[in-house]
């Protein structure tokens, strides 16, 4: 970024620095519109600092130019949006996201990426100020905040509860719904379990085709009779329950349990 682009701010001024906005959405005419939103937003003060159609070039973009919030679609060609906001989650001092999108379906999923913001087309002016404001204070509030890890997002009662992986203690796959056992309770998604384990990262074990277990969570191994294909062997969880073990993961949870009585 040149000093012409990003411009200096005049001495004894202490007004904070314009928030730098990196836009990404495969529509041109979507990214001139909230180019022109951006640039017409009153306060906080933003500039667009650049533009991507895919979430490729916006990495790109990010390595030349860093920015301080990336307003990201959703649904792109050649990559998800999601999976995007989760790798700059993860960056130290990564920019903060604020989603802009046709689809209001993945409002909980942007809740675990730790999104500033979920906004939904046509996005009007005030509602993208309010939510360049959130940027703006977070900035403030948190500058070097470090990343959280993986967190998994329930609806409970009508709140929305951020659930840390570290809290997991298993997943269990039951007809169209997986029950999640934490250390705060438990709750149903109907996220698929493959999905769900995938965003859970390192730390967990499949023991079995419908069941995800939290390494730190496995206390034994037992076999208890039942079911004739597996064996019956179950694992017993820090909470008390018991799961079935297959008899394809039988292995891998006897070498875990070994290691932890190592």
């Amino acid at each position: 970024m040149n000093a012409d682009t990003h411009g200096a701010e005049p001495r004894g001024t202490d007004r904070p620095a314009p928030l730098d906005v990196l836009i990404v959405d495969d529509e041109p005419l979507a990214r001139l519109r909230l180019r022109g939103l951006v640039e017409a937003c009153p306060e906080p003060s933003a500039r667009v600092v650049g533009e991507a159609g895919d979430a490729e070039t916006a990495l790109q973009c990010l390595a030349e130019t860093p920015c301080d919030v990336v307003l990201l679609d959703i649904v792109m060609p050649g990559g998800n949006g999601l999976r995007l906001a989760d790798e700059l989650r993860r960056r130290p001092n990564g920019p903060l996201v604020v989603f802009v999108t046709a689809h209001g379906e993945h409002a909980l999923r942007a809740f675990e990426v730790d999104a500033a913001d979920y906004l939904t087309k046509p996005v009007r002016r005030e509602r993208l100020q309010a939510a360049l404001l959130r940027v703006a204070q977070r900035r403030a509030r948190e500058p070097l905040a470090a990343p959280e890890g993986p967190v998994l997002v329930v609806s409970d009662r009508g709140r929305v509860l951020r659930v840390p992986a570290a809290e997991v203690l298993y997943l269990k796959a039951e007809l169209k719904y997986v029950t999640l056992c934490s250390l705060r309770g438990t709750w149903l998604l109907d996220d698929a379990l493959a999905d769900l384990e995938q965003r859970l990262g390192d730390g967990f074990l499949r023991v079995h085709r419908n069941a995800v277990v939290a390494l730190s969570a496995v206390r034994a191994l037992e076999r208890r009779g039942g079911d004739e294909a597996d064996e019956g062997w179950q694992v017993q969880v820090s909470n008390g329950d018991w799961l079935a073990v297959s008899r394809r993961q039988l292995p891998a949870v006897r070498e875990v349990l070994a290691g932890a009585a190592g």
